[in-house]
């Protein structure tokens, strides 16, 4: 079987990464257990799931600016001392929500770079595999869209960072078509920035999508085809389908 990221479908996908589940939540364990009380993962990693389970559910139900500690501790039946072994503060929370995504994105997409792939090839598993981890890690992309931006300027900063960050993955997979003559752009700041606004729709605007039956492969697809479109790519998919569509009509 062709595994990830030639194969760009959803189960090759899952095979590659887990993002879910108790080898995630172990994942985040590991990140942050220097700041952390507790040393023991069996302990930690059902208490991490419930915290940031009930982060995610307050803060959809009533404004992380408006969520408590105590909000916190009532959701997940831990007391406040037991939270404190954990998190120090809500701002060490949202930090630590930022810290999990930027060390997914650049682990997931930003090292397809090192990858033996043609540039279209990283190009379309950039796409889609952004798409896949919206699906799959939905609450903390949508955490970090909404909620950081509105807490103090490094909580900013961090949300501003970690999409600036995603359009430099998109811009040097840009220049590696351009420079060896696949790809065409004099703007590839901007073409990146178009590009992650469209991503960012999946999880910002899913009801749309469900509305008009549209899958995430065919959304992804949609998004990739157009990329290749605006990179006016020798030899693209698109370019090659609609020849065929003027061989079959003529």
């Amino acid at each position: 079987m062709i595994k990830w990221p030639v194969n760009t479908d959803m189960e090759a996908f899952r095979d590659a990464w887990e993002l879910e589940g108790e080898q995630f939540w172990r994942t985040v364990f590991e990140m942050h257990r220097d700041k952390m009380q507790i040393k023991n993962p069996k302990v930690a990693i059902g208490n991490l799931e419930k915290i940031f389970e009930a982060t995610f559910s307050l803060a959809n139900s009533k404004g992380f600016q408006a969520m408590s500690l105590r909000d916190l501790s009532r959701e997940t039946g831990i007391s406040m001392g037991g939270l404190y072994a954990y998190i120090g503060s809500k701002n060490d929370l949202a930090s630590v929500i930022e810290g999990v995504l930027r060390h997914y994105i650049d682990k997931v997409v930003g090292s397809l770079a090192k990858e033996n792939l043609q540039p279209k090839q990283r190009l379309k598993a950039i796409v889609y595999g952004e798409i896949y981890m919206m699906q799959i890690l939905n609450p903390w992309y949508y955490f970090c869209y909404m909620e950081l931006k509105g807490l103090d300027r490094e909580q900013q900063e961090q949300a501003m960072e970690l999409e600036l960050r995603f359009d430099r993955i998109l811009i040097d997979a840009f220049k590696a078509g351009i420079e060896l003559g696949q790809f065409t752009c004099e703007k590839p700041e901007l073409l990146a920035a178009s590009i992650t606004s469209q991503l960012q729709q999946w999880y910002l605007k899913h009801w749309k999508f469900k509305l008009r039956n549209t899958s995430m492969d065919e959304y992804a697809e949609y998004v990739y085809q157009n990329l290749l479109v605006s990179l006016q790519a020798s030899g693209g998919e698109q370019k090659s389908t609609l020849r065929e569509v003027a061989v079959n009509q003529s």
